[in-house]
């Protein structure tokens, strides 16, 4: 393809201005239509063609076959990239996610009546901005309402995962799911258990980072999913709190609040925020009020095993599993020694634990005080007194005449404690203190 392109937008016109010069039909299909159509810039543009994908790759010398068997071929040009699919029509699908067979069309309305949404079914001229509607999108789109196309027992059967999409589409426009639709998806819910675990964790995080996701846990309980996917969440219903400290109610209306408080988020911050009272359910008790003894264990170690269960990465575990297990130690900072302080403040992705920790105050007794001063000490503190550099190692204890062994630890801890706190400044000071510790 020649010349320069400087956005998605105008690759996506470039290609089909060039199909169409060759006689191929060429229109903007499905997410970015719907997303042009509600006033929203796209990120990714489609584009839906008669031409084959040998044609297509023929006509463009930067093209490769992406899904050749599904007709899908992706164009690019500079650091940009479009997805070119011939129209077709799918037969059965057998595994729930692909269809068994395609059928390459010369006519774009097949191809509408496959697709999952009648808000991502429409087709859209780049240049014109005439658009086709086979199947009544525009007017879902004016109405804010998620439908299945055609029978949506057929739909969902196609691919499972469309049951969590239809949540997904439903929060982050904060539109309704017709009736329809949402009955079958609590007929067929039991079905997402044969979704792998990445794609059910993807759509997840995505209903969480998108907008909406207090709304989007609500609709996936109202639709029976949330007892399927998420069966440790479904239990903070009912789990009720005392109210001197959570005069919201329940956990699950607490972390409701904090998810729609929560607005567009880091994966890992959605995915503390969603799990950090995970442990309270199995831990609560009536004695002089409710406790949870525990429960930040308890929930640290859970968070683990679901995170697991979803395929996480290990970099997203520990992330996630540290923001459950630290959430509580904020309600201490104004009584903490300043080593302790300081190790605290340093954590990695301390802004994620700062932002948990504003949104459980919001989402409860809405008392800010812990979050404002230990942020104030974030922003102000210079990282070499959050973390200076270490005044003695191993060898040097073993220089100045040291056995090697478990008290080692115990010596460089405290130097660090002392060094924290301004009570020690020199690998003098330090060896003195370590002599102090040594003396009988």
């Amino acid at each position: 393809m020649s010349g320069t392109t400087a956005t998605p937008a105008e690759l996506a016109s470039r290609v089909a201005h060039e199909l169409r010069a060759r006689g191929f039909q060429a229109w903007l299909v499905g997410g970015c239509v719907r997303d042009r159509l509600m006033g929203i810039e796209p990120k990714d543009f489609d584009v839906a063609t008669d031409a084959r994908p040998a044609e297509v790759l023929e006509l463009f010398e930067k093209a490769e076959p992406v899904g050749a068997h599904f007709g899908v071929v992706l164009v690019k040009s500079g650091g940009l990239r479009v997805e070119v699919a011939t129209f077709r029509s799918d037969s059965s699908y057998s595994d729930g996610r692909h269809p068994d067979e395609v059928t390459f069309e010369r006519d774009p309305r097949p191809d509408a009546l496959r697709r999952d949404f009648t808000i991502n079914a429409l087709f859209q001229d780049p240049i014109s901005g005439q658009v086709l509607d086979f199947v009544g999108g525009e007017a879902d789109l004016r109405a804010g309402i998620i439908r299945a196309i055609g029978d949506p027992h057929q739909r969902f059967r196609e691919d499972y995962l469309r049951m969590l999409r239809a949540v997904r589409f439903a929060a982050r426009f904060r539109f309704s799911i017709e009736p329809g639709t949402s009955a079958a998806i609590r007929d067929l819910k039991e079905l997402v258990h044969h979704v792998a675990a990445e794609r059910v964790r993807d759509e997840l995080i995505r209903i969480l980072t998108e907008g909406g996701a207090g709304r989007g846990f609500e609709l996936l309980d109202e639709c029976g999913l949330l007892a399927e996917v998420l069966p440790e969440v479904k239990a903070f219903q009912g789990v009720g709190q005392p109210p001197e400290f959570h005069p919201e109610g329940d956990v699950w209306t607490h972390v409701l609040l904090m998810l729609e408080r929560m607005g567009k988020a880091t994966p890992t911050l959605a995915l503390g925020v969603l799990l950090h009272d995970v442990g309270k359910p199995a831990t609560f008790r009536v004695a002089d009020r409710i406790r949870f003894d525990g429960h930040v264990e308890v929930g640290a170690a859970m968070a683990r095993r679901i995170l697991g269960r979803l395929r996480c990465s290990h970099e997203q575990i520990e992330r996630v599993s540290t923001l459950v297990a630290q959430h509580m130690r904020f309600k201490d900072v104004r009584l903490m020694k300043q080593s302790t302080l300081k190790r605290f403040l340093r954590l990695p992705y301390f802004d994620e634990h700062l932002e948990l920790h504003r949104l459980d105050c919001l989402s409860s007794n809405g008392n800010l005080e812990n979050y404002e001063y230990a942020r104030r000490l974030w922003i102000e503190t210079p990282p070499e007194e959050l973390k200076p550099p270490r005044l003695l190692t191993g060898g040097d204890l073993i220089a100045a005449g040291y056995a090697p062994g478990p008290a080692f630890a115990k010596m460089l801890r405290a130097v660090e404690d002392a060094q924290l706190e301004g009570r020690v400044r020199t690998r003098e000071d330090a060896l003195r203190l370590v002599a102090d510790l040594d003396a009988p």
